[in-house]
């Protein structure tokens, strides 16, 4: 019964995504998870702002993410207001040095808890969300 009720609870709380990429390692190490990381343009991206709203927040994929991800999102905001702390911009830089040279948005990775690249999805993708998250959850089953 407990279960149950962690999981119903599990579904009901918001994803918590992260920006420390090398806390997202270690920790999808000691969990044995993968990485998704997304670099967005959180307040000018017209793809990103769909992407999160149509895959990100659908229940389909927190569903999976819980169990089987952690999340880091990379974001590069251009207003004055949504601009992160200076060391957050400097991490999301550093990533983009390593994953996004080209400056893609929206662009999300499936890393391996030592960052290697296991899946690139270049801009929204072209599936429905279902289909998507299946093929996430296909990739985290087939690493465990």
């Amino acid at each position: 019964m407990k279960l149950l009720i962690s999981l119903f609870l599990l579904t009901l709380l918001p994803l918590q995504w992260g920006t420390d990429f090398e806390a997202a390692k270690k920790s999808a190490k000691e969990n044995h998870k993968l990485i998704l990381l997304n670099f967005s343009g959180s307040d000018w991206c017209g793809p990103c702002i769909l992407f999160r709203k149509e895959y990100l927040d659908s229940d389909a994929f927190s569903q999976i993410a819980t169990a089987n991800l952690e999340l880091v999102n990379a974001d590069f905001p251009r207003k004055k207001k949504n601009i992160p702390a200076p060391e957050i911009v400097q991490k999301n830089n550093a990533l983009a040095e390593i994953y996004n040279k080209e400056g893609n948005f929206p662009l999300t990775l499936l890393l391996d808890a030592d960052g290697k690249v296991l899946k690139t999805w270049h801009g929204k993708p072209e599936v429905p969300v279902d289909q998507w998250v299946a093929e996430v959850k296909a990739i985290c089953d087939s690493k465990k």
